[in-house]
């Protein structure tokens, strides 16, 4: 395997040339290709353009853009001249701009469109290193005009293409000699992460830490040349960078969609993609999509496909069983197995069959013609979706990783995938499962998950005091999530330790920020935020009973007692009010960062209970004590 992803790319590109390497929607809301030539000699001439501004190896670039074409084509080029890209997806707040492009001392910045212009340029300020901005998507002259008094060179994406063509011209293979001096373990990227107090961590991570995951993905979720993958998640997150250098080094395509359910599903019947990498939350869209579609269809036809459904899930659980494809966490006896299941194995099967031709060969072609495999990353895969595509017939595999760890660190594979199961850890990759106190445990032992290997990052950015945090001294990462070990070496996961809250559409949260504004209120005396694996977060709230009598006074509001009064309807609309008002855009939270339902305790939290001798909240043990309340704020 080739040493950096610039020499892989460029490996692709003399094997198959014309085969296309991306496709973008075009003006008619048809897709037109890049080939591979075109693909990798435009990276080639983007990377001599910024040579020709003087932007030399190790230089920190920012790119605050979402999914486009030429957000790819920048990366390798920036690869191939040995800078550092420095992502962000265009939601990052004005708060997180400033920190990350300063902290990094980006002299350039490259941005997706005037309105990411404008944010920059409102920050700058704050941006003491900040030389230059290159756009994406040209601005209206009026727009272009109004940036002529900011003191930066502002420059096209097209201008720095012809800059680069200019300049491998005149500077003949320099672009090329700087493209050969890369290392495997020459910093690639520096992504951003929050940490438990909301500052971000920038995570570095190398060529070699994505190369490592590149050498066994390809026949986990091997992909052939010239077939086509659906991409919808951003490309700025870690996830999506590696599942599309995992189509790049196959020859496939990347095929640029957007994850709305109209637009997508019809991108499948345009494009037929054979996959397509995604968040939980996508898959759990196409679920309650068909469920919705058979509701309002109803009658006959509504019944039938209950039916078909419930007697594939039955017969899928037989057939796991009886052919190994669960976790194991002990002796499986067989041989009873098969004893009780064989004859209603056999007896359900033509009815399966049935349901197939008349139900869920139609399913199936709601995603195209020659979809192989979804890959579910990013968040926890519902086991509910999870058993009804494996019954349908759609092959859907889940994996886990962390950005620390480029974020693979396994995956079912697509040929044999484990149910309930995220894979066995990938070639040159290490686990184990430690206890509390850092013994390793053995299999089927609940524990932390600890990991070693190639993919591990090179540390956080100009942060050694958070890397020796989540580091040993012999080199494992300490994820903070819990896990057990199967049998056959496969992980499952049961959970976090740690504080980070991970929603089913994939979005990182630390609920510390949230929680603190939330404490701000008169009316609050703590607040716990969960939403672990959900859709949405919530919140578990102590209220400040005292604060809520005095609002009643002051407003002349009467009541019987206050037991009662704390379950009324006018408390529920004070606290709607506080929490709205305390968490939103204009205190600078994200959308997915609201608060969508909550709870009101009737008792304050205890030492020894639910909070430590040092008054910290031990979040695991809300999730005991106060399980039936966190399950009904996520119970439709």
């Amino acid at each position: 395997m080739e040493q950096t992803l610039p020499k892989m790319v460029r490996h692709t590109a003399e094997q198959y040339p014309e085969i296309a390497a991306q496709y973008f929607r075009n003006s008619e809301g048809g897709f037109d290709p890049v080939s591979y030539h075109d693909f990798f000699q435009l990276a080639l001439d983007f990377g001599g353009g910024l040579l020709s501004c003087g932007i030399v190896r190790g230089d920190r670039i920012g790119i605050i853009s979402d999914n486009r074409k030429e957000w790819q084509q920048a990366d390798i080029g920036i690869l191939s001249i040995g800078a550092i890209d420095v992502p962000r997806g265009c939601d990052a707040t004005l708060k997180d701009l400033q920190y990350i492009l300063s902290f990094s001392e980006c002299a350039t910045v490259i941005a997706e469109n005037f309105s990411q212009i404008k944010k920059i340029l409102s920050i700058k300020d704050e941006l003491p290193d900040l030389r230059r901005i290159i756009y994406f998507s040209d601005p209206t002259p009026e727009e272009l005009e109004s940036t002529a008094a900011c003191s930066l060179e502002i420059l096209s994406f097209t201008e720095i293409i012809n800059r680069g063509k200019l300049y491998r011209m005149e500077h003949k293979d320099a672009v090329e000699a700087e493209l050969e001096k890369g290392r495997r373990d020459d910093v690639v990227g520096i992504i951003f992460t929050s940490g438990t107090t909301g500052t971000p961590k920038g995570v570095m991570l190398t060529h070699g830490t994505f190369l490592t995951q590149l050498d066994e993905l390809q026949e986990r979720i091997y992909i052939n040349p010239g077939e086509r993958a659906l991409c919808v998640l951003p490309i700025w997150h870690v996830f999506q960078r590696l599942c599309e250098y995992v189509i790049l080094i196959q020859a496939g395509a990347i095929c640029y969609s957007r994850p709305v359910a109209s637009i997508l599903l019809g991108d499948f019947q345009k494009l037929n993609p054979q996959l397509m990498p995604a968040v939980p939350r996508v898959f759990e869209a196409v679920y309650e999509g068909i469920e919705r579609t058979m509701r309002k269809t109803g009658g006959i036809v509504y019944a039938m496909y209950k039916f078909f459904v419930k007697v594939a899930i039955i017969h899928s659980r037989m057939d796991r069983r009886l052919f190994r494809r669960n976790a194991l966490f002990g002796p499986d006896h067989l041989w009873i197995w098969w004893t009780l299941f064989v004859l209603p194995w056999l007896l359900l099967y033509p009815l399966k069959l049935l349901g197939d031709a008349l139900v869920f060969s139609k399913i199936r072609t709601k995603l195209g013609k020659n979809f192989r495999v979804g890959i579910a990353g990013g968040g926890a895969y519902p086991s509910v979706i999870d058993e009804f595509f494996w019954a349908v017939g759609v092959n859907i595999v889940e994996g886990y990783g962390l950005t620390e760890t480029s974020p693979v660190v396994c995956v079912r594979p697509t040929a044999c995938p484990v149910f309930g199961t995220q894979g066995t850890a990938l070639r040159g990759i290490q686990v184990r499962i430690v206890d509390q106190n850092g013994m390793v445990l053995g299999r089927c032992k609940k524990g932390v998950l600890q990991v070693k290997g190639g993919t591990i990052m090179k540390g956080y950015y100009k942060r050694d005091d958070l890397t020796k945090q989540v580091m040993t001294i012999d080199g494992w990462l300490d994820t903070g999530d819990l896990a057990i070990l199967t049998m056959h070496d496969e992980i499952c996961l049961r959970g976090r330790m740690k504080d980070t809250i991970v929603l089913r559409g994939g979005e990182n949260v630390e609920p510390l920020p949230i929680e603190m504004k939330l404490n701000e209120s008169r009316f609050i005396t703590s607040a716990v935020v969960v939403g672990q694996d959900q859709r949405y977060l919530a919140a578990l709230i102590v209220p400040a009973v005292s604060e809520v009598q005095e609002w009643a006074r002051e407003n002349g509001i009467q009541y019987d007692t206050i037991e009662t009064f704390m379950q009324s309807d006018d408390v529920r609309k004070l606290y709607e009010v506080e929490i709205n008002n305390a968490i939103n855009a204009q205190n600078g939270f994200r959308m997915f960062e609201r608060i969508n339902r909550f709870t009101l305790l009737k008792k304050e939290f205890e030492v020894g209970v639910e909070l430590s001798a040092k008054q910290e909240i031990m979040r695991y043990r809300l999730n005991e004590i106060y399980a039936k309340e966190i399950a009904a704020m996520f119970t439709e």
